[in-house]
């Protein structure tokens, strides 16, 4: 048989039973899994921050660790989405045959996908927040104006939740996302901004880096945090929105190639 040529997307209401689902098998383990998002970024912020913050006192006006903030808070959001759709969404589509199940269901794949990455993007969105009232908690925040970060937060997600998708719909196993980590995320991380300055990078990294998503999500972030507009901002909005409805849609074909045989 043929594979599936592509089509619209045949999304429904559907799709939010299917967050729901996610949500509710979640929400069994919630605590742990906020704990598990929250640990890894601020270890790195405090850590990153007081030891570097001795050596680097200043970076563009501000302490090096209120610098680091903004970096961190994007960083993971990248990871808590990306993780759940490399690992749980794969798990439920490949290992568990979760997916398969609900299509025996009147809710079509491009309502599993879809449901996927909006949930991606809420898990990713309240990992943000948790970061984000301990980044005010230590007084890293300069005015209200931090709050709209939130939604720069939910855009990661699910920019980054679209591109692994990608990756889960490409993966015969689970050894095959150390690919997409050592080659995309790793070098991506160190080349947008998170924990030095852009400008330090050599001409060259610097066209490159302003490819990469990650790069428009802290170049929004950190000036919110900082209590002022960022320069630029629809751009880095634009940017990330179409990261996120292209690999969307990348990954919506792959899906429907790879399950609908």
């Amino acid at each position: 048989m043929n594979p599936p040529q592509p089509a619209p997307p045949r999304l429904s209401g559907r799709i939010a039973a299917v967050w729901r689902r996610n949500f509710l098998v979640w929400r069994k383990l919630a605590l742990p899994s906020i704990v598990g998002n929250l640990a890894d970024p601020v270890i790195y912020m405090l850590g990153l921050g007081y030891g570097l913050g001795m050596l680097v006192p200043e970076v563009g006006g501000q302490s090096y660790i209120a610098f680091l903030a903004g970096g961190t808070l994007c960083y993971s959001t990248m990871n808590a989405a990306t993780f759940e759709v490399l690992y749980s969404s794969f798990s439920r589509m490949h290992v568990q045959k979760t997916w398969d199940a609900i299509l025996n269901a009147p809710v079509s794949l491009d309502d599993i996908v879809a449901a996927e990455l909006l949930w991606a993007a809420s898990k990713a969105t309240m990992a943000g927040l948790a970061i984000l009232a301990v980044i005010a908690l230590f007084g890293y925040t300069a005015s209200p104006l931090a709050l709209a970060a939130l939604p720069v937060v939910f855009l990661t997600g699910l920019a980054f939740a679209a591109l692994g998708l990608i990756m889960t719909a490409l993966a015969p196993g689970y050894d095959f996302f150390t690919y997409y980590f050592t080659l995309f995320i790793t070098p991506m991380t160190l080349l947008s901004g998170v924990f030095f300055p852009r400008d330090q990078l050599p001409g060259g990294f610097q066209l490159l880096a302003e490819l990469l998503p990650l790069s428009h999500a802290v170049a929004l972030a950190r000036p919110l945090l900082q209590g002022h507009w960022p320069v630029h901002a629809a751009l880095h909005l634009v940017v990330l929105s179409a990261c996120a409805g292209i690999a969307f849609a990348v990954a919506r074909v792959l899906m429907r190639r790879r399950l609908l045989k």
